[in-house]
């Protein structure tokens, strides 16, 4: 435990920051399901849907720094690919 007043403050905005982050990866994963699932039931217009949204939330991730923008444009092409296979 720390004894410094200033890392005790850290301590606390980074289990607050990781938290936000724990839930934004998981919210993040749900739309990246949402698209397997749209492909795999071959509904098109809910794939083209969910694939918007699951882009826009990769996005927002690298903007903020949670993911890194290789991840982001790996994942974003793997589900473009799935969507145009339909």
């Amino acid at each position: 435990m720390a004894n410094i007043k200033q890392q005790i403050k850290r301590n606390k905005t980074n289990e607050k920051r990781r938290l936000i982050n724990a839930s934004f990866k998981s919210s993040t994963k749900t739309a990246i399901k949402a698209v397997i699932k749209a492909v795999e039931a071959k509904d098109k217009e809910q794939a083209l849907v969910a694939v918007a949204y699951a882009s826009k939330k990769l996005d927002k991730g690298q903007a903020k720094g949670i993911y890194h923008r290789n991840y982001v444009a790996n994942h974003k092409s793997q589900l473009a690919i799935l969507v145009n296979s339909l």
